[in-house]
């Protein structure tokens, strides 16, 4: 094997007498051939990684139809690895190849190398806060259609799903900043676009975890539906995409000064060296509708479960919401900045709760992996939540004390990355707070509640669908009369 690259954490601490292969590590025992393969159907498959990591170590090996797989839980080394990308590290080619056969356009999240970075540079100026703040008060108005829509159910004493909801919220947040579209599926109760996008994911991960590819044998109902919700999710991208192209022909200055990503993306895709093609801005328009729905969703609803089961947690966002914010009704970007313990609850919930508890990546080249030998294509699965709940790592890790983000010495940071690290870190960080943040202020801010659990009572079991969601969570609320702050 050629002499391998080290990867950046490694240089000085191993040398070559202290390297190891795949082929030395421990791990568990698979089937004669399949190896550990049809382990990885499982929808609880992160939980299973995290188990085998406190067995067998921050390195251990997988196989799978004869290849062998890397799983590494150090944080230190997972970040190195997050450096490095797109470099030595990329999404792996199994992800691009069911992605492209079920209609995905290509866009920024599986995008490599030259291409990658026109888009990263597109897409990134597009998120800054400046233009997030520009959006605020649409944010705002998405909020207060989230507030009518649980108002009702309070007044019907209706129990409500809690992330389809939620992801109704997120959709048409993101489809109004990125695209400038008004989607009210808040407001809807028929066939909207929420209800399509939800099938994306995890037919995405059920595909790329099957051992032998079915559906393109015995095609199931849910693969039938999932080629009608691919038509008419790419049929509303088109639309997006025709509206803002409409939009600019009629006012010139928008290829100037655009007002939204969608219009940034198609100004520099008309550009003649731009090397950007209407398929990728539609590919990009998928990948922020997708991304931005139900990873930002999850983290919202795991956090309400979370307060909802620590009261003084709880008690604690209440009176900093209904002390901070003046009109909940129309919290401002400043009031909302200042939720700093709301703030201290989604860092926390993202530590325990994080919507992407692992991250396969596949090598680019013969590299080091800590002091491991990684040959070029092997795919190596990085654990983001392992480290940042252990004992030894973190204090009391396995609880939910958001104080821990409001201390200046929190271990936890150096261990948590919900967002991702280096080049390749989350673009649409900044958007995802905001949202969660405008969410609890509205929600504690005009209601209390009654309850947030399963319909058996048991806590909700984590399901691995490509992100991490909690299943069966439902919510029960009562309004509450407002009040502005009486200290104004």
């Amino acid at each position: 094997m050629p002499a391998p690259h080290p990867a950046p954490a490694a240089k000085a601490a191993v040398t070559p007498a202290a390297l190891r292969r795949i082929a030395d590590l421990p791990g568990p025992k698979g089937l004669p051939l399949l190896g550990n393969a049809l382990q990885f159907r499982s929808p609880s498959l992160h939980l299973e990684l995290e188990a085998w990591a406190a067995q067998y170590g921050s390195y251990y090996q997988l196989r799978a139809a004869g290849r062998r797989i890397l799983v590494v839980s150090d944080h230190q080394v997972v970040a190195s690895v997050l450096r490095d990308r797109p470099a030595a590290f990329s999404r792996t080619a199994r992800l691009r190849e069911i992605g492209q056969e079920m209609g995905l356009k290509p866009g920024v999240f599986s995008a490599e190398g030259e291409d990658w970075m026109r888009q990263r540079r597109m897409v990134m100026a597009g998120f800054d806060p400046g233009h997030v703040r520009a959006y605020y008060p649409a944010l705002v108005k998405v909020a207060q259609r989230l507030v009518t829509r649980w108002t009702q159910a309070a007044h019907r004493q209706e129990t409500i799903v809690l992330q389809s909801d939620l992801m109704r919220y997120t959709v048409d947040t993101i489809a109004g900043l990125a695209f400038g579209a008004e989607v009210d599926t808040l407001g809807a109760d028929g066939d909207v676009i929420q209800q399509h996008l939800d099938k994306v994911f995890p037919a995405l991960f059920r595909r790329i975890t099957a051992p032998i590819p079915l559906w393109r044998i015995f095609p199931s109902r849910a693969d039938r539906a999932l080629v009608r919700s691919m038509v008419e999710v790419n049929k509303a991208v088109d639309n997006f995409i025709a509206q803002a192209r409409l939009q600019m022909q009629a006012e010139p200055q928008r290829y100037t000064q655009p007002q939204n990503l969608l219009e940034a993306m198609l100004a520099a895709a008309d550009r003649p060296d731009s090397g950007l093609s209407d398929a990728q801005v539609a590919g990009n328009v998928m990948t922020m509708l997708l991304a931005g729905e139900d990873t930002t969703a999850n983290t919202i609803a795991w956090m309400i479960y979370l307060l909802w089961t620590h009261p003084e947690a709880l008690a604690k966002a209440c009176d900093e919401v209904r002390s901070k914010v003046r009109d909940c009704q129309q919290p401002s970007m400043d009031e909302v900045a200042d939720l700093e313990f709301i703030e201290a609850c989604i860092h926390e919930t993202m530590r325990l709760k994080p919507v992407g508890p692992q991250l396969p990546l596949q090598a680019n080249a013969d590299v080091l992996v800590g002091d491991v030998q990684v040959p070029r294509g092997t795919i190596v699965i990085n654990l983001l939540r392992r480290d940042s709940v252990r004992e030894d790592l973190v204090p009391r890790a396995s609880r939910f004390e958001p104080e821990r983000w409001l201390q200046s010495d929190n271990p936890a940071k150096r261990s948590s990355t919900p967002f991702g690290a280096g080049p390749r870190i989350c673009p649409g960080r900044y958007l995802a707070m905001l949202e969660m943040k405008i969410a609890m202020t509205v929600l504690l801010g005009h209601f209390d509640i009654d309850y947030v659990g399963t319909a058996d009572g048991r806590p909700p079991q984590e399901r691995l669908s490509f992100a991490m969601m909690p299943v069966g969570l439902q919510m029960r609320l009562r309004t509450r009369v407002q009040a502005t702050n009486p200290t104004e």
